[in-house]
């Protein structure tokens, strides 16, 4: 017997069905990407082209850590740790997003981000990493540690950046990351691993970008202090300035230096 319309109908039905699950997770599989990568670099890699290094004149390199995480992971379930760096930076995300400032990478307690490298952002690149450390450490500072013990407060965070070039190249083919090569790097890290609780630490010539891109910031000279791989270096402190009706209490202890004009 020759098969009915009805039969014939269902089965293209689910023929349909099947072509529209491979689309969504052909979509899926590329939003993915796009979250991960840069978008040339990422249809880069869908097309099966090779990645070449790529240099960048000039950025802005954000890191952040958590104040205390070895105390923290070393008296909570990993299950809870894992659970707060999750709400924190999940947070940190959504700002990077709606700042229009690239998510590098995650290590561990460890947040990096960039600007002024996938798209340009030459005119701003300085202040607009230093107002997303102002977002991301009120972000911190609401984030709860233990969900199940208030007591233990919020986490708080030590933020460092500096601006220089860097060269951008993806590296391994087994779960392929994103990297950033270059002294600019290290030098962020150590503004970062140099600042302090709930303090936005810079290099000399971040603060020069800040000055003239953002002048309603505060840039505080710390003096030289010595930094680790790079001597003695004039770094400066990052604020915005107090809001009317502010509780003096709540915001950062300034160091006892001069204010930078």
């Amino acid at each position: 017997d020759a098969p009915s319309s009805t039969g014939a109908n269902t089965r293209v039905e689910s023929i349909s069905a099947i072509a529209h699950c491979g689309q969504l997770r052909r979509r899926r599989t590329n939003d993915l990407l796009f979250d991960v990568f840069p978008r040339h670099i990422a249809e880069a890699i869908l097309d099966g082209k090779k990645i070449e290094p790529e240099h960048h004149g000039m950025v802005t390199i954000f890191f952040s850590d958590i104040v205390g995480f070895t105390d923290i992971s070393g008296t909570m379930e990993p299950h809870k740790v894992s659970a707060m760096l999750d709400r924190l930076y999940s947070q940190f995300d959504a700002l990077s997003s709606s700042m229009n400032v690239f998510k590098v990478e995650t290590i561990g307690d460890a947040y990096m981000a960039v600007a002024n490298l996938v798209e340009d952002q030459s005119a701003d690149h300085a202040k607009r990493i230093a107002l997303f450390a102002c977002r991301a450490i009120e972000a911190a500072r609401r984030t709860v540690i233990d969900i199940d013990n208030p007591g233990q407060g919020c986490v708080n965070i030590r933020v460092g950046f500096h601006s220089g070039p860097v060269v951008a190249n993806v590296v391994g083919t087994r779960n392929p990351r994103y990297c950033l090569f270059g002294d600019t790097v290290n030098t962020a890290s150590r503004m970062e691993s140099n600042s302090e609780r709930n303090r936005i630490h810079c290099s000399g010539q971040a603060a020069e970008y800040v000055r003239a891109q953002a002048p309603e910031l505060i840039l505080t000279s710390r003096g030289r202090i010595p930094i680790k791989g790079k001597g003695e270096m004039e770094t400066f402190w990052v604020a915005e300035a107090p809001q009317p009706g502010a509780n003096p209490s709540s915001l950062p202890a300034a160091s006892p230096s001069s204010r930078v004009s």
